[in-house]
């Protein structure tokens, strides 16, 4: 089914993001291009490395400081990921988000759960669950109302399978904070199909 739940940035849509078959209907649901790639909410770090491999010296570092947390991290996709999730790519964007609810499913699942905005592809993403219902009067299996999201913002979606990590969406976390770590950062660019 699909599950429309806050994250600590926006409201989210959940499937199970192992079942090809739950991340096409999401795809039908948001009107979206069912190749483009879907990100996914991890329970921990644990379940990244289920969905990636070798990601580079960055990740733990990165995952470490800014995890649970807004920071979603593009890295090589694990063979068995679905190219519904990879858009066909052999990437999959993935985070360890701040708010426990999205964290417990995936945790339930024993893997990571879709985390796609909850609006129609190219809208404006909502920030509550009544924005959510009016996005989607119908094809929701669930809604869960964690009122207000706080944070008005994505998760800041950053590429680590370049030569150079680039930021692909500036988003809660600012390009300042991760040069600190980067200091090597392409400069950002001002758009991204999750």
């Amino acid at each position: 089914g699909v599950v429309g739940l806050p994250t600590e940035t926006l409201y989210g849509l959940a499937a199970d993001g192992s079942q090809p078959n739950a991340v096409a209907r999401l795809n039908r649901l948001k009107v979206k291009d069912e190749q483009s790639p879907v990100l996914l909410l991890a329970a921990d770090i644990e379940q990244v490395v289920l969905v990636s491999v070798a990601p580079p010296p960055s990740f733990t570092l990165l995952s470490r400081s800014f995890w649970p947390g807004p920071l979603t991290l593009v890295l090589p996709a694990a063979p068995g990921v679905s190219a519904q999730v990879t858009g066909g790519l052999g990437t999959v964007a993935v985070r360890v988000p701040g708010i426990a609810l999205p964290r417990i499913l995936a945790a339930e699942l024993g893997h990571p759960i879709t985390g796609v905005s909850a609006n129609l592809h190219g809208r404006r993403p909502p920030r509550s669950a009544r924005e959510v219902a009016d996005a989607f009067p119908t094809g929701l299996d669930l809604l869960l109302d964690g009122g207000e999201t706080p944070a008005g913002a994505p998760s800041t979606l950053l590429d680590l399978t370049t030569p150079r990590p680039r930021i692909l969406r500036q988003g809660v976390v600012q390009e300042t904070a991760l040069r600190r770590f980067l200091p090597d950062l392409e400069a950002s660019s001002s758009g991204s199909a999750l």
